[in-house]
């Protein structure tokens, strides 16, 4: 019986520092990290760094246009985005800074091979320095500043519109890159095949737009606002989710809230406004992005000087598209 006793008392003693060391355990717990956005402070080292920047990028002698934003993600961490002279807008995982100079690398997107891109470069003075080295291990220098915000104050007042498309032949208009296969015929202005692109002569700031455009099963083409952002005219299937890379999207930032597209080989209409950075699209009747912020060019912009005016473009480098009415209204001065 006393042995039976002893071996009780041992296991209750043995029960008893279990939990007591339990209860040791739960009172060491580390507090938990709170997740206050409000209590975010940009650290001094990143302070200068953070934002968006316009970048010009010496490629072979010619000077292309590209686009970098870091960002604070939670107390520490730098992230971003970057867009390219070509392709989209490509997320950023992390952005290393070390006594005033950063890097990150990225994956290819439409240049295919293996291996990232990095890009490197260092504070000055003015703005920004630094090289683009490409997956292939060819590096080319850029220089950047910082992107201006285009805020507008005011109500914007409209001046009179104008036909861009005169119906009868390209006055106003001139062709970049590539072959020109632009032409008009019964009063409609056409892209036979993947060529040249097609720009007006004059430049804008605050406009409306209205277009009228058509393309066949496949096609892939875009009206690039200021020559710097473009929205999209795609193939796009009707059942798809929306995305900014579809029909109706500021190509790589803004998605539509719905795909309003009729399909190939069906005449079509956006109602573009465009005040700074915000923009509007009416897509056949519907409003599908409403008076969003446009973060910075996009690929195949025609140059990063954001601040200034800037012409329509007609991207005709893709696939045939058929435009029959282009119409601005410029906000007067």
């Amino acid at each position: 019986m006393l042995t039976n006793r002893l071996k009780y008392s041992v296991l209750f003693c043995l029960l008893g520092a279990s939990v007591s060391s339990c209860q040791t355990t739960d009172q060491k717990k580390e507090p938990e990290v709170e997740h206050n956005p409000a209590k975010q402070v940009v650290p001094e080292r990143a302070k200068d760094l953070i934002g968006r920047w316009d970048l010009n990028v010496d490629k072979d002698g010619k000077v292309v246009p590209s686009w970098i934003e870091v960002k604070l993600s939670g107390f520490k961490t730098l992230v971003g985005s970057y867009v390219g002279d070509s392709g989209s807008a490509r997320p950023v995982s992390h952005v290393k800074l070390e006594d005033g100079k950063f890097s990150f690398a990225i994956p290819p997107q439409w240049e295919g091979g293996e291996g990232d891109f990095v890009i490197a470069g260092e504070l000055t003075a003015t703005g920004i320095k630094g090289t683009v080295t490409t997956n292939k291990g060819v590096s080319y220098n850029f220089t950047g500043e910082k992107a201006p915000y285009l805020n507008r104050t005011g109500t914007v007042q409209w001046g009179e519109a104008m036909e861009l498309f005169n119906g009868k032949d390209l006055t106003g208009w001139k062709t970049i890159g590539g072959e020109n296969n632009w032409s008009v015929k019964d009063g409609i202005l056409t892209n036979a095949k993947a060529g040249a692109n097609l720009v007006t002569d004059q430049k804008f700031e605050d406009f409306k737009l209205e277009a009228e455009f058509r393309y066949t099963t496949g096609g892939n083409s875009g009206i690039y606002l200021r020559g710097r952002y473009e929205l999209q005219i795609e193939d796009s299937p009707k059942d798809q989710h929306p995305g900014s890379l579809y029909f109706g999207g500021i190509y790589g930032f803004l998605a539509p809230n719905e795909m309003a597209t009729l399909g190939p080989d069906q005449w079509q209409k956006y109602e573009v406004t465009l005040v700074g950075r915000l923009v509007t699209i009416v897509a056949n009747g519907k409003t599908i992005i409403n008076n969003q912020e446009i973060p910075g060019i996009t690929g195949g912009a025609l140059d990063s000087k954001e601040g200034e005016p800037g012409p329509i473009y007609l991207q005709g480098d893709h696939a045939p598209v058929e435009f029959r009415k282009i119409k601005i209204t410029p906000a007067k001065k």
